[in-house]
């Protein structure tokens, strides 16, 4: 029965901490760079620098991360990384993702820009940075980019 009890008390001592410590705000996410990788097969393959930023008044130590980046409404890229680190409090910090980009992908978006030529295109990043014990820490960004314009040379 003491056994009981100790284990209810240590339940309800850590649904409390969990909770205390819960993001307010969420996590914003930009992209802060991109660079070729080599790809395999009918993929390419990016390295891509996400900053990302804590606008909450706790640290959130985090190992390992998970993204989708959606083109135009559509999912374009996706990709997961092992690495470790710490966002401070009201900080931030810039980590480093592979994407994978499949070619069916690539050729959606090829026929898309084919069928109407758009200055601008929408793009949202979701996903998670895995904070061990207490679970996920979310992120979901949308914004739009310019694209370059094509003269009639195709310049």
């Amino acid at each position: 029965m003491i056994r009981g009890a100790a284990v209810l008390v240590l339940v309800g001592v850590a649904v409390v901490a969990c909770a205390g410590i819960g993001l307010r705000e969420p996590l914003r996410v930009n992209l802060a760079g991109l660079e070729s990788l080599p790809g395999e097969g009918m993929e390419a393959r990016w390295l891509a620098r996400i900053r990302v930023q804590n606008p909450n008044d706790v640290s959130i130590g985090y190992n390992g991360l998970s993204a989708e980046l959606d083109l135009n409404g559509k999912s374009f890229a996706s990709g997961v990384s092992s690495a470790t680190g710490e966002i401070p409090r009201f900080g931030e910090t810039v980590v480093e993702l592979p994407l994978t980009v499949p070619a069916t992908a690539i050729l959606r978006q090829v026929l898309g820009l084919i069928s109407g030529v758009p200055s601008k295109a929408s793009y949202r990043v979701h996903g998670f940075l895995n904070t061990g014990t207490f679970g996920r820490a979310p992120f979901d960004s949308t914004g739009e980019i310019e694209l370059p314009e094509m003269g009639p040379s195709g310049k």
